[in-house]
């Protein structure tokens, strides 16, 4: 009847709830019980609270995970680990439908983001929203590097990636859930995360600035705007 109860009969947690804004206060009992946690995308709705359950995680000696299943597609894992070298630009299409719970990407933009992340890593600088000619959502996100990730709100589950040795045309297919399932499974055995923490941090706080970008009719966001206020 609450989760102080289940964490005693459990080893380890699923957290499914897809309203986002519930996220910390249940998480925060599950790792205070020293249970590993998966949380449903998006972890959170900012990178505070985010670097918040990762701090949590540790002082209780156990681990939390949140990914989007777009991110453990076949030739999506090919390309992140070097099928196509380097990375050096991206694109990935995807529904953006919008839900109150979880504002603008954070409710179904948050799979080509991380989808995004998981072939370009890291290290995001500024963040853009822009639209297309018929009003879809556009969020361009530059890199510290120079490197450039686009996301476009479209009908199906895209991308292209484009790197120092070709290109993949089909980045952002979905697998389906299997993947992601497997990998839950393994990170419960192990206890390790196969999405670093920064990488989920940096998702979080290109949403925001998304948010923050749309809110000032398109300008530019820092990154450094989002993480410094967020303590890092």
């Amino acid at each position: 009847d609450s989760i102080e109860e289940l964490v005693k009969n459990v080893d380890a947690v699923l957290m499914e709830d897809n309203d986002a804004r519930r996220h910390v206060a249940q998480a925060r009992k599950v790792l205070a019980a020293g249970k590993p946690l998966y949380i449903e995308k998006p972890m959170t709705l900012s990178a505070r609270d985010a670097m918040e359950l990762f701090a949590l995680a540790k002082k209780h000696k156990t681990a939390v995970m949140s990914a989007s299943g777009a991110r453990f597609g076949k030739e999506m894992q090919a390309v992140r680990n070097g099928k196509i070298g380097r990375v050096l630009s991206a694109e990935m299409y995807g529904a953006a439908t919008l839900e109150p719970t979880n504002p603008e990407l954070f409710w179904y933009g948050v799979h080509g983001v991380e989808s995004l992340f998981t072939v370009l890593g890291p290290g995001i600088e500024t963040v853009t929203r822009k639209s297309s000619a018929k009003g879809a959502i556009v969020s361009e996100g530059r890199w510290a590097d120079g490197r450039i990730g686009i996301f476009r709100e479209g009908n199906r589950n895209a991308g292209k990636a484009v790197g120092e040795k070709g290109e993949s045309t089909t980045a952002g297919r979905w697998d389906g859930y299997r993947p992601l399932v497997q990998a839950i499974v393994t990170f419960f055995q192990t206890g390790v995360s196969p999405v670093p923490e920064r990488e989920t941090i940096e998702i979080m706080a290109f949403m925001e600035a998304d948010v923050l970008s749309k809110a000032r009719g398109g300008q530019p966001v820092k990154i450094s705007e989002i993480m410094k206020p967020a303590g890092r």
